[in-house]
This record gives C-alpha cells, structure tokens and sequence, in this order.
C-alpha cells in the first residue's frame, strides 16, 4: 500500500505500566503499521501511566485520556472505575478523523463514530468477566465478601448488553484467534477476520541445550489459572520457574514450595534466555491467542498447555500430529491440576522432550511472525477502505 495522507485515531483500552502484555504489543505494532501507511496516528485510551516511565512504549508521544485519568488511582488502577467504563470511552472526541482504529480486550471498540467516518477493532477478546468467565470473576471478587454479590451480578447483567451492543459499532471486525472470531459470533453474532498476532521471532534462540526447569510467563490473575500449576509441581517437585505479577502474586508464594521460584521484574533478555533454556512452558489458562507460547516455540521449547483457546491455533499436539506436521507441544484436555501432574508425569517418564525439534519448531512459529501479520493486515484493510467508499 502507498503511503496515503489519511488522518488517523489509534484507541486502546488503557496503557498502564504493570500490565503491558500482549494486546499492548499488538497495539503497538498497528501504530507502526498505521505510521508506515497513513499519517502518524493519534493515541487514545481510557488511562494511562507510560508516558513519564521507562516503559513508554510510544516514545513520548500524548495519549490523550479519557476522564478517568483525573480520578483517584485512575491511572494505575482503572479497576476501581469499571463502572465508570463504558460512559467513559463514549466521551472521547474522536470527530476529526478519517479513520478510526481500536484495538480493544474490554471497551476501545465502543467509542462513538459516524457514518462519514471508518471504524475497524482488533479483537482481543469479548469482555471476559462479562461473559464465560463472569463466575470465576466473581469468585475471587472483593465485593464477594461484603456480601455485594447479587448487585455485581446485576452490574455484569449490564455490562453484557453494553458489551454487544459497543460490538455492533466498528464497520469491520478482526478477530486474534480462531477461539476469539467463536467467542464474536457467539456472543455478538458477528463474523469478523482473523488475524494472528504478531510475535517478535526473531528474539528467540532455539539453539541453547535444554535444561530441566519448566517455565510460565503470565499476569499472576485469576483467569490465567497459575495456581493449578502451584498445586500440580508442589507435588510433582520439579523446578518451576514463574514469571509476572499480578494482584495473586502473594497468595501463589505463600502456597508454592521450594521448588517454585517467582520473578516479576525479569528482563526481556532473562526471559528470552530462560525460555532458551527451560524443558517445557507451561501453561494452564484458556487464552485468546497467548503471545508466550508462540515465543516458547520459536525458542524450541515444547507447550504443556490446556487443549483449550487460542493454543489450538498455535500448538500441534505431539500425540495428534501426522508425519507431514511439525509437533510443538502437548495438551491436556481438563483444567485440573491433575492432569497436569499426569501429563507432566508422562513427558518425564517417556523422555518426550527429546522428541522434538527445535529448529522445526522455530520455523513453524514464522507464521505467526510480524512480516505476516502486517501482509494481512495491509490486504484487511485495502478491501475495508474500499468496501467503506463503495457504501
């Protein structure tokens, strides 16, 4: 695509320094796509706390923020304010621009757009706690224990319905993974394009030896289901090493053993270097795509995860693959500890970590590589643009 002289608004849901992961990785590759084919886009986001911190990932660029940002603890604890969310994305001003981008887990995909102007959102989710995980939501929600639970029931009640209608704003919708474009069509009854993340793969070395730690790198939060892997390798009592933080940090290490040790302020390069190096990346959550066990296959370390999410888009089960594919990892198919333990079990009995490749494995993770992503993403939106002008 030429470069096209368009005025364009980038909108996230929030650039908070303690949770910058996948979808702000995401967020930040469609910024450089965005600059690279169009004027260099506007930011926008309910809240941010990046922009004065060695984590400012837009080099210094205003991001303008919506009236949470002036709210107590509203730039690092937008959580408190979930209420507030979707009135608040509704009043940003997004009037000026040709074209509007969101990139959206919870509410970016709800700002208000006319008709003159064209709006696409990248998917990361459907609102989770709105929907399939509303129960683990309020299962580990503070408001439980004050007894407030049939009103947040009520709140989530609301916050559904806010939730598909704000689906049906963007003109085109493009979803991260074949789990996510399910969860659209399910919950919105939208069709929408799926368009891989991109993942960094060139960051990773698969040629170190192996050694025989495993490995997880997640935000320490309900969903993510870290404590299963706690309570499977508390028994199993192989090395776990446990990257990222999140507000169950201190109950996980209060309930892990000795053989269990956390990080929360490792380097890009350590992680690079531990996933180099680990056995196995474990992973036990249902994730929407989950950026980090594409980055553990581009290290060539295989994927024990659940057969669950977005890893059914980027893990070959080692059982299920035939001569022509290349197996990346193995899955389980409960969320329980125990089948962890017994999958875990089984790849140290049999040895099965020897049976994979790991140069495979790396050039199987090309796929989900950035050059890939931008060639999708460029074909996505020409038709869009001219689909829009059609109309």
């Amino acid at each position: 695509m030429d470069k096209v002289s368009v005025k364009v608004a980038l909108v996230h849901d929030w650039f908070i320094a303690n949770s910058i992961s996948g979808a702000e990785k995401v967020t930040l590759k469609l910024d450089k796509y965005i600059s690279r084919n169009f004027d260099v886009p506007d930011l926008f986001a309910l809240t941010e706390n990046i922009t004065r911190s060695n984590l400012n990932i837009f080099s210094g660029r205003k991001i303008n923020t919506s009236l949470i940002q002036k709210l107590p603890f509203g730039s690092n604890n937008i959580q408190k304010y979930l209420i507030l969310i979707p009135f608040a994305i509704e009043q940003l001003n997004l009037d000026k621009y040709d074209l509007i981008i969101s990139s959206s887990h919870i509410a970016a995909k709800g700002v208000l757009s006319s008709p003159d102007q064209l709006h696409i959102s990248y998917i990361h989710t459907p609102m989770r706690y709105a929907w399939d995980q509303m129960n683990t939501y309020i299962r580990n929600s503070i408001y439980k224990s004050f007894g407030m639970e049939l009103p947040l029931r009520y709140f989530l009640f609301k916050l559904r319905q806010w939730d598909f209608i704000s689906g049906h704003r963007p003109d085109f919708l493009i979803s991260n993974s074949s789990f996510t474009k399910r969860r659209i069509k399910k919950y919105w009854g939208l069709n929408s394009e799926i368009i891989f993340p991109p993942v960094e793969i060139e960051r990773f070395d698969f040629k170190n030896n192996r050694s025989n730690f495993y490995l997880t790198v997640n935000r320490l939060v309900p969903n993510k289901r870290i404590d299963l892997l706690v309570r499977a390798f508390n028994k199993l009592k192989l090395p776990l090493i446990i990257v990222g933080d999140g507000p169950e940090k201190i109950s996980l290490m209060k309930k892990a053993n000795k053989n269990i040790i956390f990080y929360d302020n490792a380097s890009d390069q350590y992680v690079e270097e531990l996933m180099s190096k680990c056995r196995a990346f474990v992973y036990s959550g249902i994730e929407d795509f989950g950026i980090a066990p594409v980055e553990a296959i581009a290290s060539g370390a295989p994927v024990i995860g659940l057969r669950k999410g977005g890893l059914l888009d980027t893990v070959r089960c080692f059982i299920n693959t035939s001569k022509d594919e290349i197996p990346t990892g193995i899955l389980f198919k409960n969320q329980t500890a125990t089948d962890i333990i017994d999958t875990i079990e089984w790849f140290e009995d049999k040895k099965i970590w020897r049976k994979f490749n790991s140069q495979d494995m790396h050039f199987f993770s090309k796929k989900f590589n950035e050059e890939s992503f931008n060639s999708k993403l460029n074909i996505f939106i020409e038709k869009s643009l001219d689909d829009f002008k059609k109309k």
